[in-house]
């Protein structure tokens, strides 16, 4: 049984905001460079499609008639 409801929006989410502390780490680490203006879109296009995913999700709850919460 599930603790919680599964959100892919926040798992999408979160898989950006990890992606950006590794490309900051490989850079701090001295593996690449990275300019500052590349970390904006990755951050700001990750929370952009894992709002339209949430979106998505809670249509697709709603019209399937469960209600979560």
């Amino acid at each position: 049984m599930l603790r919680h409801e599964f959100q892919p929006g926040k798992l999408v989410a979160g898989l950006f905001l990890i992606a950006t502390g590794v490309v900051y780490a490989g850079d701090a680490g001295g593996l690449w460079e990275t300019p500052w203006f590349a970390i904006v879109p990755l951050v700001v296009g990750g929370l952009c499609l894992a709002g339209a995913i949430a979106v998505v999700t809670r249509g697709i709850r709603r019209r399937g008639g469960t209600e979560g919460g």
